[in-house]
């Protein structure tokens, strides 16, 4: 008997439970919604009018509301008209005479032909309910509540950084009034206030949603905003005496519908129709938060959080989000230079590929990055096998949160490991290859993207190799002892993945072209590939990378059309 037949079978897994759905009408089609649905916490609730209204195809206009926050129900622009089955005085339903349940619309008890509407964020489905998004009691009560609000805003909207972004604005042509009734003065409030060494705070455009007071509380665990007086002079503002300070105060400013919260950064710099938005994940740590990355003509204006719930839900730390500006810093490598003199990529690689063709086994070290790409690691992992390299990455550890960041300063190191490059701990070959540097068995060094200098070989030790080959993105200690200087790119200058700390991988595309001579490194690395190795090079990132998969176990299964926007988990 085989083996196959004596292998018990492992029993399936058990299927979910079937979600139980109700049955509504929205603007009377019919449809089914789920009972409950999961809330801000990831815990399941009952389902509300507003989320079946969406499932249904349509929209119920909102402020305060937002899926990843607490509910608090005070900006009343989510009201809509609604009724339920009528029920006899014995509790029954009531139909009517075609068999239909009969509906009994909300109305004020003190008025019986007005509508009583029902905010739609906070109020729960019920089966039979019937919901009205588009009826004209429900327009009339959007108008109203939009007028309130635009009652004491200021009109400045040219001159507002929200503008283009604005849900004022927005819901202002969509569902409000051409004209004004109110004549009397505005009230004023304070503008343009130092909320913090991030935020500027302007309290006349604040509709006070409390969006920006609920994240700082519930998400990044720091209370330190609340509203102040009273009436029509509310204002938000922080605690008397402390600054809104925390890693995370920039995600206010992307939760505000309207201008009130801006960044101090970005304040001023462009509009925000002018920009170019690109997919791309932030390199500041090990988490990868998914990003949005706005760009004109050349030059990285921001990064914004891209929702991602399986990495970054929808929010990022206020230190990866500003970890942009060194991209287009004015002394970044631009020229290929051998042995300090500026030269050409063909007479460049054509060097390199002979020097290491006639390396002897073993007399060549590879210090790539954990901040490369993974096809990029992949191929200098081929390149240091037909070179019988020792190979490592740069360690780069630092305090982790609660919240997002984590110790893992490196955002590709589980590609480093995947890929072979490094092994399990980072950093642990380093004192090797400096021992070979010291003895004269390594003669040749290759690095990718560290500076080694910080990283226990010094630059004594680097003097004394025959050829030291690096690739960066700006000079340091080691570029300025390399005989043979590569400009490579930044993420946003290029395609590419990596693999984040919980084993995900996520791809990324390109934002802006790359300044002078720089190119990305797979580019020319895949050159190196083939004419030291022999093995073919691609001339896309897809085909590389699906060459990478079938060779790597970690990636076996994946190819680049699978990896979608949310990514891809290397970790069974």
């Amino acid at each position: 008997m085989s083996n196959a037949a004596t292998t018990e079978a492992k029993p399936a897994a058990p299927a979910p439970p079937p979600v139980e759905k109700i049955k509504i009408k929205v603007d009377g089609r019919e449809v089914e919604v789920p009972k409950m649905l999961p809330n801000w916490q990831g815990k399941l609730e009952a389902t509300t009018m507003l989320q079946a209204v969406q499932i249904a195809g349509g929209e119920v206009p909102h402020y305060c509301y937002h899926p990843k926050l607490p509910v608090a129900g005070n900006c009343r622009m989510c009201l809509v008209e609604f009724g339920t089955p009528m029920m006899g005085p014995d509790r029954k339903p009531v139909f009517n005479e075609d068999g239909s349940p009969k509906i009994a619309k909300s109305v004020l008890p003190y008025e019986p032909s007005t509508p009583r509407g029902a905010i739609a964020c906070a109020t729960p489905i019920s089966p039979g309910m019937e919901i009205y998004p588009n009826s004209s009691a429900t327009k009339q009560m959007r108008e109203a509540v939009l007028e309130s609000l635009l009652i004491n805003h200021p009109l400045d909207c040219p001159i507002c950084d929200q503008a283009g972004e604005c849900k004022l604005q927005e819901y202002s042509v969509q569902h409000g009034q051409a004209g004004s009734n109110f004549v009397e003065a505005k009230v004023h409030k304070p503008k343009a206030v130092d909320l913090g060494p991030r935020i500027v705070l302007d309290d006349e455009r604040c509709v006070l949603c409390t969006r920006c007071i609920r994240f700082t509380k519930d998400i990044a665990g720091d209370d330190a905003l609340g509203i102040v007086n009273r009436g029509s002079y509310n204002t938000i503002a922080a605690f008397p005496g402390a600054k809104f300070d925390n890693n995370y105060t920039l995600n206010t400013v992307d939760l505000c519908p309207v201008g009130a919260l801006t960044s101090k950064d970005f304040r001023f710099q462009m509009r925000v129709w002018f920009l170019k938005e690109t997919k791309s994940l932030c390199t500041s740590c090990g988490t990868g938060c998914n990003t949005v990355i706005g760009s004109r003509e050349g030059k990285v204006y921001r990064y914004e959080p891209r929702q991602n719930d399986a990495v970054n839900s929808t929010w990022m730390c206020d230190s990866g989000r500003l970890n942009y500006k060194w991209i287009g810093r004015e002394d970044r490598l631009q020229d290929v230079l051998v042995r300090g003199q500026k030269s050409t990529w063909a007479s460049a690689l054509k060097e390199i590929s002979e020097k290491l063709s006639k390396a002897a086994s073993g007399s060549v070290a590879v210090i790539a990055s954990a901040r490369q790409t993974t096809e990029e690691l992949y191929l200098l992992k081929k390149l240091a096998t037909k070179l019988g390299a020792l190979t490592d990455s740069v360690a780069r550890m630092g305090e982790a949160d609660k919240l997002l960041v984590a110790a893992d300063k490196n955002p590709n190191s589980n590609g480093a490991r995947l890929t072979g490059i490094a092994g399990a701990e980072l950093g642990s070959a380093i004192s090797k290859i400096a021992d070979g540097i010291h003895s004269g068995a390594i003669k040749t060094l290759v690095v990718f993207g560290d500076d080694v200098t910080k990283a226990g070989i010094s630059a004594d030790l680097l003097a004394k190799l025959e050829t030291l080959i690096v690739s960066d993105i700006l000079p340091n200690a080691t570029t300025k002892a390399a005989h043979y200087v590569l400009p490579g790119c930044a993420h946003a200058e290029k395609r590419g993945t990596f693999v984040n700390v919980k084993g995900r991988l996520q791809k990324f595309t390109k934002a802006v072209e790359p300044k002078g001579d720089a190119r990305p490194e797979w580019e020319f690395l895949h050159e190196l590939v083939h004419n030291v190795t022999g093995q073919n090079g691609f001339i896309s990132i897809e085909g590389l990378f699906n060459q990478m998969a079938k060779e790597v176990p970690g990636f076996a299964g994946i190819e680049w059309a699978q990896v979608d926007d949310q990514g891809v988990n290397t970790i069974s």
